[in-house]
């Protein structure tokens, strides 16, 4: 039974307040912190409505360090959930340390001016965590996070050595926009247009923006078209798991999205540098997220699923190649039911909770800073079963062959 404390009101918020509040006996109290109060209101009315808990609101700008610090030592919580924007994590990481209380995350630190999705500013935080005798537990969402775990999952049960991985992500949903995205747009759209890596051989090996492409037919959703991007699992699979050979991450896309994508990167739309309008610095990227649609308001017309997983091809325990698939697959109207959001914020917010329940529970431990993919897997992959993310392992007739 533990105190928490989640900063980040939109639909991954949601989901892990929604998932929290559904397991009293691991979290006996819960606090949602937002730069805007009333989303948290709202969240905690949808609370209380679907399982009669009562959930402390406050607001809070996670950008001011002494201001988080003070809540924190108000509330007294056991674990920060940050679920806010990439560019605070590592202001969320200070007020932390500052009033001795463990950390958690779902997506790695980003600077406000720079698209680099990089581990390396909060892994620097390593000796201050283990000398405080803190944990921070770094990307337990679905990718990264649940992706890592498969990995390790299939490592540890079904192969001697790893040597490709490919990580598939595919949203099949349908929201009836002309253009919008299932999570935070200036996230979402950072993330795309950033130049494409991947890691083969002990090095990095870089593509332009989307420029590469291939067909997959995803069950329960059809054939989708995805794109070869870069997603910080990759660093940290590859630093962990250094004897896999080749680290590939792919999204689908619709032809749709990829043709307003083009055009607001044509006229300028995409930019994270400020210019000047009437007067006053503005971001482009950032008035384009104001003027397209929320996505915790995609929830009530998104119908299709979600199919998410990894490929791996190695040799088995039995001293064999063999190439295994292990995914899962959501439904975006089932989440919704569940919830009041889609499944793209249910599928980060369900492993936000998983792991937030592994470390207040004692099952996963230690002081420093980690990646979800250097703990056992198996009491969290026990948990995606029972908490509305369901996966299964299928044998391939061979690896990709692309």
């Amino acid at each position: 039974m533990s105190k928490i404390l989640v900063i980040g009101a939109g639909g991954v918020g949601s989901v892990a307040v929604h998932k929290m509040a559904m397991n009293p006996d691991i979290f006996s109290q819960i606090s949602l912190a937002s730069r805007t109060k009333s989303k948290c209101d709202a969240i905690a009315a949808s609370v209380k409505d679907r399982t009669g808990v009562d959930i402390d609101t406050y607001g809070l700008d996670a950008d001011d360090v002494p201001a988080t610090t003070a809540l924190l030592n108000q509330i007294k919580p056991s674990l920060v959930v940050n679920l806010a924007l990439p560019y605070q994590d590592l202001n969320i990481m200070d007020a932390c340390l500052a009033a001795c209380v463990h950390y958690m995350d779902t997506a790695n630190y980003e600077p406000l001016d720079v698209a680099k999705f990089e581990y390396h500013w909060q892994w620097a935080y390593q000796d201050r965590y283990k000398h405080a005798g803190l944990s921070a537990l770094l990307g337990s969402g679905f990718d990264p996070g649940v992706t890592s775990v498969f990995t390790t999952y299939l490592k540890k049960h079904h192969f001697d050595r790893i040597d490709t991985l490919d990580i598939l992500d595919c949203n099949g949903g349908d929201h009836g926009q002309a253009f919008a995205t299932n999570f935070n747009p200036e996230i979402n759209i950072r993330e795309v247009t950033a130049v494409a890596r991947h890691w083969e051989n002990g090095a990095w090996v870089e593509t332009p923006a989307m420029s590469v492409k291939q067909s997959f037919d995803f069950e329960a959703v059809g054939p989708k078209n995805m794109y070869l991007m870069y997603h910080e699992e990759i660093e940290s699979l590859k630093t962990h798991l250094p004897e896999i050979k080749r680290i590939r991450f792919w999204m689908t896309f619709g032809d749709a999205y990829i043709t307003h994508l083009n055009v607001l990167q044509a006229v300028g739309m995409t930019r994270i540098d400020p210019v000047m309008y009437e007067g006053k610095e503005i971001v482009p990227l950032q008035f384009l997220k104001a003027v397209l649609p929320e996505p915790a308001s995609l929830g009530p017309t998104t119908k299709g699923k979600t199919n998410i997983g990894c490929i791996a091809t190695g040799v088995g325990k039995d001293g064999k190649e063999k190439t295994l698939y292990i995914y899962n697959i959501c439904d975006h109207e089932d989440a919704y039911a569940e919830t009041g959001n889609q499944a793209v914020s249910y599928t980060t917010g369900v492993p936000a909770m998983i792991g937030a329940a592994m470390l207040v529970t004692g099952k996963w431990s230690g002081s420093g800073v980690w990646n979800i993919e250097q703990f056992d897997p198996d009491p969290f992959m026990d948990m995606l079963n029972l908490h509305g993310l369901p996966w299964q392992v299928k044998e391939l007739d061979g690896p990709l062959q692309f």
